[in-house]
């Protein structure tokens, strides 16, 4: 007799944890035991799942003992450490750090686009990408199947969850410095007012834009725009592909937003790429200009798919698209995701422990479409 697989949620208790938490108790109960996992200050809180308390244990080997598939929803350098502990255990690990996600052993995973890539796994861990690429890659994935992409050019607006909980309290009191005053009509006048209070950012989020995100990387390139080149070439399996991002901070709590230019192999049409991205899973398609429908970040924000507008074919090159898009950086961008890869393989382990997958087909899992089932109630944020 087979049994539901059992479950370990290392990080359980951050911004994305929660957000774990809420996902595995909305969605179909494919899991037995769930196990919940953070770091020993933690240990001892209960908190809710499935409609039932479970205490929070610490992270040990102990821990990830016993355990079909675990996920890391922790810093990278936590789980470099302990995902190849929990991995060499016989654990499947999904780990949504970007500690494993361009280890040539770790496949990266978007379920709507290559579910496949996880079947083979050498070191027992399956990498989710990062959430800025996420917020895309969806989309660009269902064109990509109809036109075969060519080139990426993209600008992506990010949410300052993204740099954690203390991104998020950077901008909400520098929101509060400024509001009912003048700030904002003279050089420097906002960066005079904030101060020491600028957060984990290089310049005020008040009232601005920040074209900066991630570490100084080779020819002024940061670290987080390579990164979205990388995990683009690798999901797409397209390793030579042409992909170019500029990364800017934008004051929005939650939710990415990504403007794209693509160029394809082939001759492209609105109407047809509108065909496209209506039909395929994880998207729902708003553009109608005409009467202001496109997605923004707080239309979007607590809803799982990729949103898609502003669909038009590049005005020089007929085979170039220009889309926005947008998508929750804590839902598809990490949690979301994560979670869709582990249903994915807990329909194939049948009951066993082991570290390579078993019988059965690999299906893709849908986000829902429905925002108000996704929202979180409250301002969640973490590394992504």
């Amino acid at each position: 007799m087979n049994h539901k697989p059992s479950l370990a949620v290392v990080g359980a208790t951050g911004a994305v944890g929660a957000v774990m938490l809420q996902i595995l108790s909305q969605h179909k109960d494919v899991w037995g035991e769930i196990r919940l996992v953070a770091s020993p200050r933690s240990a001892g809180r209960k908190l809710a799942v499935r409609g039932e308390e479970t205490e929070v244990v610490a992270l040990s080997e102990e821990a990830l003992t016993g355990m079909d598939v675990a996920l890391f929803l922790v810093p990278a350098d936590v789980a470099a450490h302990w995902a190849p502990v929990a991995a060499a255990k016989g654990t499947v690990v999904v780990d949504n750090s970007a500690a494993f996600r361009l280890d040539p052993d770790v496949p990266l995973v978007v379920p709507e686009i290559n579910p496949h890539a996880m079947r083979v796994r050498p070191r027992g861990i399956v990498a989710s990408p990062g959430c800025t690429t996420l917020a895309m890659i969806v989309a660009i994935g269902a064109l990509h199947a109809e036109f075969g992409v060519d080139e990426l050019v993209v600008s992506a607006y990010q949410a300052v969850s993204g740099a954690g909980q203390i991104g998020v309290e950077a901008l909400r009191s520098q929101l509060a410095l400024v509001a009912d005053t003048e700030l904002g009509t003279n050089p420097g006048d906002i960066r005079r007012a904030v101060g020491d209070g600028i957060g984990p950012f290089p310049a005020p989020m008040a009232l601005n834009v920040v074209p900066w995100s991630g570490m100084l990387a080779e020819d002024g390139w940061s670290s987080e725009e390579l990164a979205i080149r990388a995990e683009t070439r690798k999901v797409l399996d397209l390793p030579e592909l042409r992909v170019s991002a500029t990364c800017v901070r934008v004051p929005v709590v939650t939710t990415h937003s990504v403007s794209v230019h693509a160029r394809f192999e082939h001759e492209v049409s609105v109407e047809r790429a509108h065909e496209i991205l209506a039909t395929s899973p994880g998207v729902v398609l708003c553009d109608d200009p005409a009467t202001d429908e496109y997605p923004t970040p707080a239309d979007v924000v607590g809803t799982d798919p990729t949103w898609v507008g502003r669909v038009r074919r590049n005005l020089d090159d007929s085979r170039g698209l220009e889309l926005f898009v947008c998508g929750d950086n804590l839902r598809k961008g990490a949690a979301l995701n994560t979670a869709q890869i582990a249903e994915a393989i807990a329909e194939t382990l049948g009951g066993t422990r082991n570290g390579t997958l078993g019988g059965g087909t690999l299906k893709a899992v849908d986000g829902s479409v429905d925002g108000s089932a996704g929202r979180s109630g409250g301002v969640l944020a973490g590394e992504c």
